[in-house]
């Protein structure tokens, strides 16, 4: 129950400042923040093999989505 609450209060800390945060280098470190916290929430309330399945779809898809925006970001001119 704590762990789960962590979690919870970790993502929602990262959700409120992506949306808040006017500096898009800031957002993304929110940004994984965010995935991590998720991830763990999906392993902490599914305990269960495909919840696991389910934790490491979801952290693969969103690093790579991390990932690809943090490429195109870097190959803007004006960083």
């Amino acid at each position: 129950m704590i762990a789960e609450s962590v979690c919870g209060l970790v993502a929602l800390y990262s959700v409120i400042r992506v949306m808040a945060e006017k500096n898009t280098l800031r957002k993304l470190t929110f940004l994984n923040v965010m995935n991590f916290a998720i991830t763990g929430l999906i392993i902490l309330v599914i305990p269960h093999p495909l919840g696991i399945a389910a934790a490491a779809a979801y952290f693969i898809g969103s690093t790579l989505e991390s990932n690809a925006i943090a490429s195109t970001w870097s190959k803007r001119g004006d960083v």
